[in-house]
């Protein structure tokens, strides 16, 4: 953390107290490129140019770890959602959410059995066997 300092005069001593700055805010989800890509190619697929809808990324409570990711089209974001716009792709985050998921990745991973979405949380203290949820 970035600190200031300032000093007050207190009889013959000098108090130094540390003050602290603001910081940018952390970005609260980053897309890899495969993400990108994959997201521009459901948008194109999905709808006609004016009927195209938001991918909206939330949390749920479900499953053995307590939490969930949820991913729903939406066609206007809510009054609190997070809003995260990466190469020409935009992404809402529920407010809800957004706590949880500050500073994760997204990213896209296609293998021989399954093709889907991963989250690389920091956030996340662990994860129940099957992957499908997780614990903050």
């Amino acid at each position: 953390m970035v600190f200031g300092t300032f000093a007050n005069r207190m009889s013959s001593r000098v108090v130094v107290r540390m003050a602290p700055t603001l910081k940018g805010r952390r970005t609260p989800l980053t897309l890899t490129a495969a993400a990108v890509e994959r997201l521009k190619e459901l948008q194109a697929k999905s709808l006609p140019e004016e009927k195209k809808k938001t991918l909206k990324i939330g949390i749920q409570g479900k499953g053995c770890s307590g939490n969930a990711y949820t991913l729903s089209w939406v066609d206007e974001p809510k009054k609190f959602d997070e809003k995260v716009t990466q190469d020409g792709v935009t992404v809402l985050i529920d407010s809800k959410a957004l706590l949880t998921l500050i500073g994760t990745e997204m990213d896209w991973f296609e293998g021989k059995l399954a093709s889907q979405f991963v989250f690389n949380n920091p956030n996340v203290k662990g994860a129940c066997g099957c992957g499908e949820s997780f614990l903050v």
